[in-house]
């Protein structure tokens, strides 16, 4: 492996991150060659939307999008400042042709991961470790599952994981990091890299399942009389206080639109995290790039949007992402949230809508209990054995809480 320069363009406890990590290694005797950018802008867009998104390859994923990534950057929402050094992995042919990717960075917190690591963390800086910088490959602040070992189809295309999946591990090794972290991960991913020695981890979410449902009616017809009940009073309330509901996409997402959205996103966030992870300039340019890609739900009263929620569109899902209010309304939040993304999805033939992290409050409104996964390599043999036995119980608590969320959904027997 040969070693290049490269920037040091991020600090962990005064030491950079990356200093003397390379930027490119020798070719592999398969001719592919590993390279490192510091950043979506050292990365030809069309090449990595290639790898990203092959046209009729996959379902289209919005989030690992050449647009949606280097808009984190470019926004100064994901940067070295934030904790965020962007160490994108490469893998070119002879020719130079990008055939795979990651969406990688070093870290120097666990913040906006929403896999949980901290008490690792925490176990590992009391017995002397470092645990920081770590390698985290994933979308940021986006707890939405996806491909995260992005390759490029074609007859090179196993070869080519395998030497990304190298990649990887070369990048943890030169940048001293103490662990690996693929998050979000679809489960083939999450089994190809079990296999390769990464310790396995399951979570769980709420995401929305269409049945084929014609219309909103459809769907409650499918629920249990109280629970399809409860939801008609629900929406009824939601809209009680003269309040009116806008689904917003394309041409109308306007910068007065994102200003009053980024009001919503910062009281919701502050109340939350402390301090927003996102930038007023991030929804600027996904707005530019990804219009088509998005839809805003907004609440409005009195002549001015007064709450509202962030959906992006996948090739089969809708992914609900942020959502914020300037005034408190009874169900308000159900209605703009979870309701109108059901009702989007019906509209678009979508086969689910993935609502976010957590909220076993989502049980009762039609969103069902789903495992999730990531994948860690760990460095340290004693850090590694205590993560491993950890994982092997949670998995089995996850399994078991998943099984026991289906004796509570809110669709009648027959349905079920």
């Amino acid at each position: 492996m040969t070693v290049a320069g490269y920037r040091r363009v991020a600090q962990s406890r005064g030491r950079p991150i990356l200093s003397g990590v390379p930027s490119e290694t020798a070719p592999s005797p398969a001719d592919l060659t590993i390279k490192v950018a510091s950043g979506m802008g050292a990365v030809d867009p069309a090449a990595w939307d290639a790898c990203a998104n092959p046209p009729g390859a996959r379902p289209y994923n919005p989030f690992v999008s050449y647009g949606f990534l280097s808009a984190l950057e470019e926004s100064k929402s994901a940067t070295a400042r934030a904790g965020w050094t962007p160490a994108h992995a490469l893998v070119e042919d002879g020719n130079g042709a990008l055939l795979a990717a990651a969406p990688a960075y070093l870290k120097s917190h666990s913040q906006g991961e929403y896999v949980f690591d901290h008490g690792w963390a925490d176990a590992f800086e009391r017995a002397g470790g470092d645990y920081y910088p770590k390698l985290q490959v994933c979308v940021p602040f986006t707890p939405a599952t996806g491909p995260r070992l992005l390759t490029r189809p074609g007859e090179r295309a196993p070869e080519a994981r395998e030497a990304l999946i190298a990649g990887l591990a070369a990048l943890r090794d030169r940048a001293g990091a103490s662990s690996t972290h693929v998050t979000f991960l679809p489960r083939d991913e999450w089994e190809d890299l079990g296999a390769r020695g990464f310790l396995q981890r399951t979570d769980k979410q709420f995401h929305w399942i269409n049945e084929g449902y014609a219309t909103f009616d459809d769907f409650l017809a499918a629920l249990a009389s109280r629970k399809r009940k409860a939801i008609n009073r629900e929406r009824r309330e939601a809209v009680a206080n003269g309040i009116s509901i806008e689904r917003l996409t394309g041409g109308d997402l306007t910068e007065r639109v994102w200003d009053d959205f980024f009001k919503f996103y910062m009281d919701t966030g502050g109340r939350k995290w402390g301090r927003p992870y996102l930038t007023r300039a991030f929804y600027s340019l996904i707005g530019e790039r990804m219009a088509k890609d998005i839809v805003l739900v907004m609440a409005k009263r009195d002549g001015r949007y007064i709450a509202g929620a962030i959906n992006f569109v996948g090739g089969d899902a809708l992914y609900g992402r942020h959502w914020g209010c300037v005034e408190q309304h009874p169900f308000l939040h159900f209605e703009v949230c979870y309701y109108q993304a059901i009702e989007e999805a019906i509209a678009r033939k979508l086969s689910r809508v993935e609502a976010g992290a957590q909220g076993d409050h989502k049980l009762a409104r039609g969103y069902l209990p789903t495992t999730t996964y990531s994948a860690h390599d760990i460095a340290h043999p004693g850090l590694r054995r205590a993560v491993a036995d950890y994982l092997e119980r949670e998995r089995r608590h996850v399994e078991a809480m998943v099984s026991e969320y289906q004796d509570y959904t809110p669709f009648r027997r027959e349905h079920s």
